[in-house]
C-alpha cells in the first residue's frame, strides 16, 4: 500500500503514521529526514539542500523530489510506504505522481486526517515531546503521568515556542489556502479519504484501515499504467475523464457547498430579522426602562444634594457668623489696645513737647534779659550824654545871646 498522509498541524496525521506503518509493515517517509541524512551523508543533492537549511529557508522542489525520488527507489519502499505531509501542493502532487509511475509505483490513495479548528488549537497549545525519547504528550487530552517528565524515559518534556494560539491560528489558515487545491486534484483521481480525527487513537486508526480497504487495488493502478505506457488511452478518452471529473467536482462543490451555503445563508437572514427584531423591541423596552431608573435615580440624587447643599449652607453661615463674632470681638480689643497705646504716646509726646517748650522759653528769656551792672552803666551812660547834651545847649545858648548882645550895641552906636 502506498498512501500519502493529510493534515493540519496537530490532527495527528503522525501518531497515525507510525500505527499505519507498523500494521502494514509500510516504510514511514518524511521529507525532513531525508533531507537531514543527506546532508550528513554529504550526497550531491544534500550539499544542495544545506545552505537553505543553514538560514531556515525552503528547501527548492527539484531538490526534495530528487531526494524522495532516490528514496522511493530503494528497497525500504517494497512493501509499499506512507509519505506524511508530502506533497503540499499541487505542483508537488504532479511531480510525484510523474515519479511514481516511472517507477510502477502509483498512490493508492491520500488520507486526509480532518480535525475542527477548536480542537487543533486545543492539541497545538497542550502539546509536549520528551526531549530524550521524542514521545509526545497533551496537557488537555494526553497528559504524562508525571506532569513535566516522559513516562517512557523520565525524559524532560518540552513545550514549542511557537504553540500559541495567534502563531497556530496564522499556520491553520495557510495550510487550508494552501491545502484546498491539492484535496480537490486527489478527489478528482477518486483517491481522496477523509477521516475524522476526533476520539480515540485507536479509533481513528481503525478508521483509517477501514478506508484504505476502498482504495483502488494494485491490479487496477498497474492496468492504468499499462494504458498509458501502451498509449491505448486516447486524446479524446482524457479530455472526456477531465470533463467528467470537472462536472463531478462541480457537482460536489454545488451539493456539498453551494446549495447548503445558501440553505444557511437564508436561514441565517431569517433568524437575524427575527432576531433583530426581538432585540430591537426588548432594547427600547429595556432603554425606556433605563432612562426611568436612571431619572428617578437623579431626582434622588438632586434632591440629596440639595438637602446636603442647604444644610452644608446652614452649617457655613453658622461659622461664618462664630468668626465674624471672634473677628469683631479680637477686633474691639485691639482697637482698645490700639487706643491705649496711642493715649500713652500722645500723653509722652505732650510732656516732651511742653519739655522742649520750656527750654526755649528759658533760653529766649536769658537772651533778652539783661544784667545789673550793664544796666547801671546804660544809666550812667543816657545820665552823662544827657548832662552833656545840656550843658551844650546852655553853652550854645549863651553864645547865641552874646552874638545877639554884641550886634545890638553895635547898632547902637
Amino acid at each position: 500500500m502506498r498512501v500519502v498522509l493529510l493534515g493540519a498541524p496537530g490532527s495527528g496525521k503522525g501518531t497515525q503514521a507510525k500505527i499505519l506503518a507498523k500494521q502494514y509493515g509500510m516504510a514511514q517517509i518524511s521529507i525532513g529526514a531525508i533531507l537531514r541524512a543527506a546532508v550528513e551523508e554529504g550526497s550531491a543533492l544534500g550539499k544542495q539542500a544545506k545552505p537553505y537549511m543553514d538560514s531556515g529557508q525552503l528547501v527548492p522542489d527539484d531538490v526534495v523530489l530528487g531526494l524522495l525520488r532516490d528514496h522511493l527507489a530503494s528497497e525500504d519502499t517494497d512493501n509499499g510506504f506512507i509519505l506524511n505531509g508530502f506533497p503540499r501542493n499541487v505542483i508537488q502532487a504532479e511531480e510525484l505522481d510523474t515519479i511514481l509511475n516511472e517507477l510502477r509505483q502509483p498512490l493508492h490513495g491520500a488520507l486526509l486526517i480532518d480535525v475542527g479548528v477548536d480542537a487543533l488549537i486545543q492539541r497545538l497549545t497542550g502539546r509536549q515531546t520528551c526531549r530524550s525519547c521524542g514521545q509526545m504528550y497533551n496537557l488537555y487530552t494526553d497528559p504524562s503521568k508525571l506532569f513535566d517528565r516522559c513516562d517512557q524515559c523520565g525524559g524532560d518534556l518540552r513545550q514549542r515556542t511557537d504553540d500559541n494560539e495567534e502563531t497556530i491560528g496564522n499556520r491553520l489558515r495557510i495550510f487550508e489556502s494552501v491545502t484546498t487545491p491539492l484535496l480537490n486534484y486527489f478527489k478528482e483521481q477518486g483517491k481522496l479519504r477523509t477521516i475524522q480525527g476526533v476520539g480515540e487513537i485507536n479509533d481513528i486508526a481503525a478508521a483509517v484501515s477501514k478506508e484504505l480497504k476502498t482504495l483502488p487495488s494494485e491490479e487496477s493502478l498497474q492496468a492504468e499504467l499499462d494504458k498509458l505506457s501502451k498509449g491505448d488511452v486516447t486524446l479524446e478518452d482524457l479530455e472526456r475523464k477531465v470533463l467528467e471529473s470537472l462536472q463531478n467536482a462541480l457537482g460536489n462543490v454545488n451539493k456539498e457547498v453551494i446549495e447548503p451555503a445558501d440553505e444557511a445563508l437564508k436561514k441565517a437572514e431569517k433568524v437575524v430579522t427575527k432576531e433583530a427584531g426581538k432585540l430591537s423591541k426588548k432594547v427600547a423596552k429595556a432603554a425606556k426602562k433605563e432612562a426611568k431608573v436612571l431619572k428617578k435615580e437623579a431626582r434622588a440624587i438632586k434632591k440629596k444634594v440639595t438637602k446636603a447643599a442647604k444644610k452644608e449652607v446652614k452649617v457655613l453661615k453658622k461659622e461664618a457668623k462664630a468668626i465674624k463674632k471672634k473677628v469683631t470681638k479680637a477686633a474691639k480689643k485691639e482697637v482698645k489696645v490700639l487706643k491705649k497705646e496711642a493715649k500713652a504716646i500722645k500723653k509722652k509726646v505732650t510732656k516732651a513737647v511742653k519739655d522742649i517748650k520750656k527750654k526755649v522759653t528759658k533760653k529766649t528769656a536769658a537772651k533778652k534779659k539783661p544784667t545789673t551792672k550793664k544796666v547801671a552803666a546804660k544809666k550812667a551812660t543816657t545820665k552823662k550824654k544827657s548832662a552833656a547834651k545840656k550843658t551844650a545847649t546852655r553853652k550854645k545858648t549863651a553864645s547865641k545871646k552874646k552874638v545877639a548882645k554884641k550886634k545890638t550895641t553895635t547898632k547902637k552906636k
